[in-house]
């Protein structure tokens, strides 16, 4: 059994330790509103006596996450499809370097899918600055995070980075748990789905081997996902705007936890999920001939074309798309119909850029480029 005492700075609760956290969270009273919520079959105690009932993580993952997750996607999703299963091998641990549109969702998604379909579930690599106080710590720590440390100076950065990265593959190579992981710090905001060449360096600073050897026993399986309706599409196109016109973005206190909150309950259309082909031994080896630099490139690059490749694309995308550019160059994907309800949902946002203060073209600008730009990478 592998020694994991070093990364309790930053890994999940153990499994007696999440029976505790979620036992003193169901004293809470929004508790009892989150059951009629998400549960409006049930008593109005449900959720509190469930919560007391949990003594470990995956009970909690099975008996609470899995259902609040169908919830969210009976209720906001049109519908809701996956591919590529069949790339995951159940025996095999992997790293899952995905594509990031909503700060929980994407993990919580890729959860239900592995649960449905008797994979065992990844731990999640999630930023510390989602932690602001301690009730989203009891939450967050009970459903499999690891803390991914931020707002620190370069020499702590550098420290977190090495014990982040020693505690992926230590989990993946000794048969623990599969990890999943964002392609990039932060939600993507302008469409543009690109992996950090730095996310891929600090994964190679535990590799013991070669360029090749260090990738290649991580198991990188790329995952794709997209929605219809990008969560929080208004807030991302706010904060663009605003650099754009040359100020700087900051976020008021509870930001992001609010935006966890709107992300879950905006309507969402369509929301689908690619496992792509895991990264191969011979892409590895290719990589490997280069100088480390232009190996992370290279290797970055084959990530965003997987991605790329198995995003799907929805009548939003190709709607903005020609939208933006003034053409009808995808008139047939799209209907009237779907152009009445985009144009609906640019009229919510009109809104909210007025109540925000920013220039109201520019933020229409950068509210299309949140959906035309993927339109670009897919077919380019």
């Amino acid at each position: 059994m592998v020694d994991l005492t070093e990364f309790e700075s930053i890994s999940p609760y153990t499994d007696a330790e999440a029976a505790e956290a979620l036992s003193k969270l169901a004293e809470y009273p929004v508790v009892n509103q989150a059951s009629q919520y998400f549960f409006p079959d049930e008593a109005p105690d449900f959720l509190k006596n469930l919560l007391k009932s949990i003594k470990t993580i995956d009970d909690f993952q099975i008996l609470v996450m899995q259902k609040f997750v169908r919830w969210v996607l009976q209720h906001t999703a049109h519908n809701f499809s996956y591919d590529g299963v069949s790339n995951i091998d159940p025996q095999k641990k992997f790293l899952a370097l995905s594509n990031h549109r909503d700060i929980i969702l994407d993990p919580a998604i890729t959860q239900l899918i592995l649960y449905t379909n008797g994979i065992p579930m990844t731990e999640i690599a999630v930023g510390d600055n989602l932690i602001t106080n301690q009730t989203i710590e009891w939450l967050i720590r009970s459903n499999r995070m690891i803390k991914v440390i931020r707002g620190v100076s370069s020499r702590e950065l550098y420290l977190s980075s090495q014990l982040l990265s020693k505690c992926i593959r230590l989990n993946i190579t000794e048969g623990r748990s599969s990890i999943w992981l964002a392609q990039r710090q932060g939600r993507t905001k302008n469409g543009y789905d690109i992996t950090e060449q730095g996310l891929l360096k600090m994964l190679d600073m535990s590799g013991a081997s070669d360029f090749q050897q260090n990738f290649e026993e991580l198991n990188i399986i790329p995952m794709s996902i997209s929605y219809e309706y990008e969560p929080c599409d208004f807030q991302k196109a706010i904060e663009i705007a605003v650099s754009k016109l040359g100020g700087t973005y900051q976020k008021a206190e509870g930001e992001d936890i609010r935006s966890i909150l709107y992300g879950i309950r905006m309507p969402k259309g369509d929301v689908h999920i690619a496992i792509c082909e895991p990264i191969t031994r011979e892409e590895l080896e290719e990589c490997g001939k280069l100088p480390k630099a232009e190996a992370y490139k290279m290797l970055k690059d084959i990530v965003d074309k997987r991605i790329y490749a198995n995003y799907k694309l929805h009548d939003t995308n190709y709607i903005a798309h020609d939208m933006l550019h003034r053409e009808k160059r995808y008139a047939d994907r799209y209907t009237k119909e779907g152009v009445r309800a985009f144009k609906m949902r640019m009229a919510m946002a009109d809104a909210r850029f007025s109540e925000a203060g920013v220039d109201l073209k520019v933020a229409r600008k950068v509210f299309l480029e949140i959906y035309a730009n993927p339109v670009d990478t897919k077919i380019e």
